[in-house]
């Protein structure tokens, strides 16, 4: 078991959270939610050992292993890939390489042969003839093929790195683990994989992560770093949000009699406990909230920005058209090509590919900012847009403050008009004077949101809107989305937000595209899907 006792950390004056009191048990999945900035993944290096805390003190079981993901995707840059992973394992890897050592002596003595014995039966026990044989499965399973385990690290990819380290903490069924985004730069076929894992791992599992579908899959319950506290909660994200947002509700409702208040969050947990059955973590899951106290449900103090697009006008009958649209790079590589469709009324399209360089290039040609090699795009004369590019730099390269900033795309100047816009996205007071330049990744993208709405179009284009924002703007922009009832592109990594908005899929490849009508997780299990992605991709 793994607990914190009377746990803070300040930074001068500043507290990220204070006396913080919390107990993890095996069997259980922990998934670590705050706005940017709150500390989570700061609360993961504490709890680690990386980083030392104000006051308190963490506390682990004696002859227990945590294993950490790790950020530093250089410091294995000259060791094998196989052996990386075997790292994961500093105990098991300190007895292989002893007992090498004494077999590898010239002058082998006899008490060498009785150490080389003892060292023997540890690494049985450890399981470590069957060691490198996992270690490869593991790799295998995160799409690290056998034709790279025996190659230096730093001859890989950034994504292939990333998912070495994951083998790496994975590896050897450590009693704790620690994954700070341990999603990033998987695609959606490994995330399940890895959802699978963690569902079936039977030790104490602690994750920070910006995906709720993958929250939802793995965690049992939430910790929540909100106002300098670190509360506990029962259920996954999903649960946590609902039940934080009814929690809210009711206490703005003065008038509601406390045992109408009670009923109406008992009948919540119960519908969230029938939902639990599906789920591959059903049981456990569904016991916690079968147990909850309902007086434990809390409103969150965390603010929502306001996503709201209303077009000027309506849609006519003409949208979109593509015709034999092409993408050739100067190598002659293949981004994409034969991609022909037509969108009509109420199409909200998830644009997949394997090669996201292929996807942004498809909305830079649509939005008349890229030619294609071949091919034509013909809008209907109603449709107005509204953009929001997955590279936004060039947008921010002035020291305009953000009322400035905005009021260049937006006709009416009146500054109280154009903060209003800023405010619903979360900036207030002083912050609107904030010079443009110095905005962090998820300022820029709520600055890009604004200018969004201003727009007023009927046909929105979004090229990975979930970028850089944190759980709240993501949710918010989700439910925009799920209210949008016009067209939409869009590309996300976000699985939540695409099977929640999506009511067709194209899929662009080398070969020509996969266009179907169905929901992104029919999509992902449609056999007719899948042979056409291996006749187009050569799988």
């Amino acid at each position: 078991m793994l607990s914190v006792n009377n746990l803070s950390l300040r930074y001068g004056k500043r507290a990220l959270f204070e006396e913080v009191n919390l107990k993890f048990t095996p069997g259980h999945c922990y998934g670590v939610i705050g706005a940017n900035g709150a500390g989570k993944s700061t609360f993961l290096k504490i709890l680690s050992g990386e980083i030392d805390p104000t006051t308190g003190k963490v506390i682990m079981d004696s002859g227990v292993r945590m294993s950490v993901l790790k950020q530093n995707h250089f410091e294995f840059d000259q060791v094998p890939v196989l052996q990386t992973v075997l790292m994961g394992n500093r105990k098991l890897m300190d007895v292989m390489q002893e007992k090498d050592a004494i077999y590898a002596k010239e002058d082998f003595s006899d008490a060498d042969g009785v150490k080389a014995a003892e060292l023997e039966n540890i690494f049985a026990e450890m399981d470590g003839w069957n060691a490198e044989s996992d270690a490869a499965q593991l790799l295998s399973n995160l799409g690290i093929g056998d034709h790279l385990h025996n190659d230096l690290v730093h001859t890989l990819s950034g994504k292939e790195k990333v998912r070495v380290l994951l083998a790496q903490a994975l590896f050897g069924n450590p009693e704790i683990l620690l994954l700070d985004e341990p999603t990033n730069d998987l695609d959606v076929e490994t995330i399940a994989w890895l959802e699978n894992f963690l569902a079936d791992f039977q030790n104490t599992v602690i994750v920070v992560s910006h995906d709720r579908h993958f929250l939802d899959a793995v965690c049992t319950n939430i910790v929540d770093i909100d106002f300098s506290k670190i509360q506990l909660y029962t259920g996954n994200y999903s649960f946590w949000y609902e039940s934080s947002q009814l929690a809210a509700r009711q206490r703005s409702d003065q008038n509601k009699k406390t045992e109408d208040k009670r009923k109406e969050l008992q009948d919540f947990v119960e519908r969230f406990s029938a939902n639990a059955s599906k789920s591959r973590q059903a049981t456990s899951r569904k016991k916690l909230l079968d147990k909850l106290v309902i007086d434990n449900i809390q409103p969150s103090t965390r603010k929502y920005p306001g996503i709201i697009f209303k077009p000027e006008r309506d849609c006519g009958d003409q949208i979109l058209r593509v015709e034999n649209l092409s993408k050739v790079n100067p190598d002659g590589s293949v981004q994409f090509k034969n991609v022909e469709f037509t969108l009509i009324k109420g199409d909200k399209v998830a644009v997949l590919s394997k090669d996201h360089s292929a996807i942004t290039s498809f909305f830079q040609i649509i939005n008349n900012l890229e030619e294609p090699t071949t091919g034509t795009v013909e809008w209907g004369s109603t449709i107005t847009t509204a953009y929001l590019p997955n590279n936004n730099e060039d947008f921010f390269k002035s020291d305009d403050n953000l009322i400035d900033w905005l009021r260049q795309f937006s006709i009416d100047k009146d500054e109280t008009y154009v903060r209003g816009f800023l405010g619903k996205m979360l900036f207030s007071g002083e912050e609107v004077l904030k010079k443009c330049s110095v905005l962090s990744g998820g300022e820029k993208v709520r600055c890009m949101v604004s200018r969004m709405m201003l727009a007023n179009g009927n046909c929105l284009m979004l090229d990975e809107p979930t970028n850089h924002l944190d759980l709240e703007s993501i949710t918010a922009f989700n439910n925009a989305m799920k209210d949008w009832k016009h067209n939409a592109l869009f590309t996300s990594h976000d699985h939540e937000f695409t099977e929640t908005v999506a009511n067709r899929i194209i899929e662009i490849t080398p070969k020509g595209i996969i266009d179907k009508r169905m929901s992104y997780d029919e999509y992902l299990t449609n056999e007719q899907v899948k042979e056409a992605r291996k006749n187009y991709y050569g799988l």
